[in-house]
């Protein structure tokens, strides 16, 4: 995820969830749970952006809530989610609204 971030951490386990990303986003000071999906070709028909369901978004939810409570963390933090297709970050969407 070359995209500025600090990375803190990967493939992070918090219970019988993982979070993919931790990272320090230095531009907005907070600290960011981030989703990355990918893909080998660049289908229209389905982009990355599809590859995450609601299962999958309450496992992050519950993953970061998790991960902030058991380190105590009071600063700010957010959801991303990171599309890559061909090794390449093709999308970025920030602050993602999944609750």
């Amino acid at each position: 995820m070359s995209i500025g971030y600090d990375i803190r951490g990967r493939n992070v386990r918090i219970g019988r969830d993982e979070i993919d990303i931790l990272a320090h986003d230095p531009v907005d000071d907070v600290l960011v749970f981030a989703e990355v999906k990918t893909r080998s070709n660049d289908s229209k028909d389905f982009p990355p952006e599809l590859g995450i369901d609601w299962r999958k978004k309450q496992c992050l939810i519950h993953a970061a809530r998790m991960w902030v409570n058991r380190y105590h963390y009071d600063r700010g933090y957010r959801m991303d989610l990171v599309c890559v297709v061909n090794g390449r970050v093709m999308n970025h969407l920030k602050e993602l609204d999944w609750e």
